[in-house]
């Protein structure tokens, strides 16, 4: 049947959890491709009968005409249902990019595609960021406590905090400034504890 292909890839978006990538359905999306293919050779081939029997320009409706615009219905069809699969990934992706480093088992979810668009995205980030001289990484809502508490989850070392060496060691609960500790929080070494 016509567009099952396709909106089986929608139904692979809805059904993923919100903001969380499935692998990349290759096989699927060739499927819907040559599909969308055959559905082009077919609506050539009726335009060049209704052309050859003179019958494109006349109103009167017959199989012809239904049959090709089955065909281009069903070409729209499959079009907007891969640009929904595609621009659902894209979204992710780009949050993503606001992220210090993506961990390996979403990497490997990503087409190869989706890899050097990530790393594009990746490095227009940091050129920005460069350029402001802003990390633009922290939060955009100001948090009400400048000092959060934290415990660390892998041993660091020796850290400046401020002005101040602390050394950090596994699992140690540390009352420090937000700004110090978010892109240590963001890189999953350590974790805000609440209260």
């Amino acid at each position: 049947m016509y567009g099952r292909k396709a909106s089986q890839l929608v139904k692979e978006v809805v059904s993923s959890e919100p903001g969380q990538l499935s692998t990349f359905n290759n096989d699927l999306f060739a499927q819907v491709i040559e599909e969308c293919n055959q559905h082009i050779l077919q609506l050539q081939a009726l335009f060049r009968k209704m052309q050859e029997e003179g019958t494109s320009n006349q109103p009167t409706k017959n199989p012809d005409h239904c049959g090709a615009l089955f065909h281009h219905l069903t070409l729209v069809r499959n079009k907007r249902c891969l640009m929904a699969y595609v621009y659902n990934r894209a979204e992710i992706i780009q949050k993503l990019v606001w992220t210090i480093n993506i961990p390996g088992e979403i990497q490997e979810k990503l087409s190869s595609t989706e890899k050097e668009y990530y790393d594009k995205q990746k490095n227009i980030l940091a050129k920005y960021k460069h350029k402001l001289d802003i990390d633009m990484s922290l939060d955009l809502v100001p948090p009400k406590d400048p000092y959060i508490k934290v415990r660390v989850l892998e041993d660091m070392g020796d850290c400046f905090f401020g002005a101040q060496a602390t050394k950090v060691a596994k699992h140690a609960i540390l009352f420090l400034r937000r700004t110090d500790v978010e892109s240590h929080i963001s890189e999953g070494k350590m974790e805000e504890l609440t209260s």
